[in-house]
């Protein structure tokens, strides 16, 4: 056996290195890279997003647009037909309008020679114009509208009551602004619609006690054609040149900036105040508002700009010849929102209804929530619980738009009344003189309708039959009719108009009060009689007029001052 060592193998070849992996791209990839980047992380806190109750709320609440949300909300608020989604939707449709008009801006100048052209350019050389300018008009429309039908809702649901009282008040001024925004811009295409529509609007201005040259008391001020607040409102005694140009910044720079800040301070005390919808059950737990409520809100304002954006390409916005001070259209109306005021100058003269009317109406909504003391009916739909209230708005509402409605289907040449059906090429009669009570009549009338109507509810004591109440009002009716019919040989259509008002008096003025305001404390009592007696008294002043011609019930000529 040789002593001579085996060889030592010599180790194996290192295997050669692998190449490197190509780096892989894919949107996933680049996603995560973005996200993970500072820039990323500076912008949006609460990442890297997970499906917990935690992550769903600090969604809310560090979202610029959501944070006004509370993270948790009651089930019925998310429900569509509780609130409607008008509340954002009126929101939307501020912003859309915001937008529109901003890029509307950049083809519009402000003046009388130009302004004209500038409505032609965009329906015809502007790219898109014609789109613009049907989208900015519908959805001014459309805001007016749906913020009376938010105002509606919340009043059904009984959301202005305690602590909410304030954010309905600011609500109420949302409103008139929405409507004055809405008017000022219907001057600016300066056609024959525009200029004349706001010529009757501004008209009622001269009316205005003290401050108007055409109302009460306005000789103890000096008040004369060239000073007075229509002179102010227009730049001048006539709509001009300096009208258009007091529009124009009052539609895009004072009137929106008023409105945003108000809007900010709405959606704020809607969060401090805490949202309305009442729970269904008492042990009833709260969902998150992120996805339930937002998902619907974005749903809702999708199908809402998909619908304007249809009615603006299906529907041009109305353009008339040029402007001209010299041609009056027959009939010459206010915008459709102001023609409720339009047919009151028929009964009334144009300090009531312009002035007072709409004044009181405002002060009336205002003061709603400070005079209804019925706790019941917050956050659900209820008519038993709240039939007073909801009764005496709903027939505000309705009677609102009645009149609307009169204004814009049934009031022809010369402003004379057409049914629906008739031709406006027929001429009519005009209508039968006038006469108004003597002064002492007068004085009697309201004085007894004013005493009576707040006494009488008051100091009945029980509870009144209302079916043996509607029976003896309709006995004392065929008697009054029978002698209307022998006095006057009156039509039958008079006669039908004043019996069907004299019975919405007795029962908005009396019967419902008498039930339900008899109990209330002296102060709120006299305050909410005393105006549903003044709106029950626009329906007698009404009748007045269409069953007996009667044109004042009250006159004073030496104070400019007729009712």
């Amino acid at each position: 056996m040789s002593d001579t060592p085996a060889p030592t193998p010599s180790p194996a070849p290192a295997p050669a290195p692998k190449p490197a992996a190509a780096p892989q791209f894919s949107v996933d990839t680049l996603i995560k890279e973005a996200t993970n980047g500072q820039i990323w992380k500076s912008m949006f806190r609460n990442w890297p997003w997970q499906d917990t109750a935690r992550h769903r709320a600090r969604h809310i609440v560090d979202n610029v647009w959501l944070h006004l949300h509370p993270t948790k909300v009651r089930p019925r608020a998310l429900e569509t037909t509780f609130t409607w989604g008008l509340g954002g939707l009126s929101f939307l449709l501020y912003l859309l309008l915001t937008i529109t008009g901003v890029l509307l801006m950049f083809y519009y100048r402000p003046t009388v020679e130009l302004a004209y052209q500038d409505m032609k350019d965009l329906q015809f050389a502007v790219s898109f114009g014609i789109f613009l300018r049907n989208n900015h008009r519908w959805c001014a429309h459309a805001m007016v509208t749906i913020v009376i039908l938010h105002m509606v809702r919340v009043f059904l649901t009984g959301s202005y009551k305690k602590p909410r009282e304030f954010n309905w008040g600011v609500g109420v001024i949302l409103l008139t602004l929405t409507l004055f925004l809405s008017f000022t811009g219907y001057l600016l295409p300066w056609d024959q619609l525009a200029i004349w529509a706001v010529t009757v609007g501004t008209n009622m201005a001269a009316a205005t006690p003290f401050l108007g040259n055409e109302g009460p008391f306005a000789n103890l001020l000096g008040m004369k054609i060239n000073n007075d607040v229509r002179f102010v409102l227009l730049g001048g005694t006539t709509v001009g040149a300096n009208t258009l140009l007091r529009f124009y910044v009052m539609h895009c720079v004072l009137v929106p900036l008023v409105t945003g800040a108000l809007i900010m301070l709405h959606f704020w005390r809607v969060r401090k105040d805490t949202f309305s919808a009442a729970p269904r059950q008492p042990d009833e737990e709260k969902v998150d508002v992120w996805p339930h409520l937002v998902v619907r809100e974005y749903i809702a304002a999708a199908i809402c700009v998909a619908f304007v954006w249809f009615v603006s390409v299906a529907f041009d916005a109305p353009l008339e010849e040029l402007a001209n001070p010299n041609v009056t259209p027959n009939p010459s109306k206010a915008p459709w929102y102001f023609l409720g005021l339009q047919e009151l100058l028929v009964y009334f003269d144009p300090w009531i209804a312009g002035v007072l009317i709409p004044g009181l109406i405002i002060k009336g909504l205002c003061a709603i929530p400070y005079l209804d003391t019925n706790p019941k009916g917050v956050g659900y739909y209820t008519w038993k619980e709240r039939p007073f209230a909801n009764a005496i708005f709903m027939f505000g509402i309705v009677m609102w738009f009645v009149l609307i409605y009169i204004g814009t289907y049934c009031r022809g040449p010369n402003y004379f009344w057409y049914w629906p059906w008739e031709s406006w090429l027929i001429h009519k009669p005009a209508p039968p003189p006038t006469w108004s009570f003597p002064l002492w009549l007068g004085v009697l009338s309201i004085a007894g309708y004013a005493g009576l109507g707040m006494a009488l509810p008051k100091l009945i004591k029980g509870e009144i039959d209302w079916k043996k109440a509607n029976w003896g009002f309709g006995v004392f009716f065929l008697v009054l009719a029978a002698a209307m019919k022998i006095g006057g040989d009156i039509e039958a259509w008079r006669i039908i108009v004043v019996g069907a008002l004299l019975w919405m008096t007795f029962l908005f003025g009396f019967l419902y009060p008498q039930r339900y305001l008899k109990d209330i404390d002296f102060m709120r009592y006299q305050i909410a009689q005393s105006l549903n007696l003044m709106m029950m008294a626009v329906l007698l002043k009404m009748g007045l007029r269409l069953g007996l011609d009667v044109k004042y019930v009250l006159e004073l000529p030496q104070f400019n001052l007729n009712i």
